[in-house]
């Protein structure tokens, strides 16, 4: 695992990460786009295993929907292959990646 796919791991799973389950992980699996979706999965499981919301009147009221959104939104970011990852392999040339293309206009000759 090389620099950039560490800075890209990272910025995916925020500074906190433990750097040696990363490398352990990355070394099982391949790549790091691998690794981030099975992280911010387990991410996901633990907050739907706990309870959304903790409420005690007067004193506190905690909600953890948004942050169940938010795992949700992330993880079909990078199933979907956004941001791209430093070790994900190159588009063929023949295949389309979306990009935009160049078009010359000619001016064709009156009559």
């Amino acid at each position: 695992m090389d620099a950039a796919v560490t800075a890209w791991l990272l910025s995916q799973l925020g500074r906190d990460t433990d750097l040696v389950d990363v490398t352990a992980r990355y070394t099982r699996l391949g790549t790091a786009r691998a690794v981030a979706i099975e992280v911010v999965r387990e991410r996901l499981a633990a907050l739907l295993a706990a309870p959304g919301s903790v409420s005690v009147p007067g004193v506190v009221s905690v909600n953890f929907s948004a942050n169940i959104s938010a795992y949700e939104r992330q993880l079909a970011e990078l199933l979907s292959g956004e941001p791209p990852a430093p070790d994900d392999p190159a588009a063929p040339d023949d295949e389309d990646t979306g990009g935009f293309g160049l078009i010359q206009l000619v001016e064709r000759p009156r009559r």
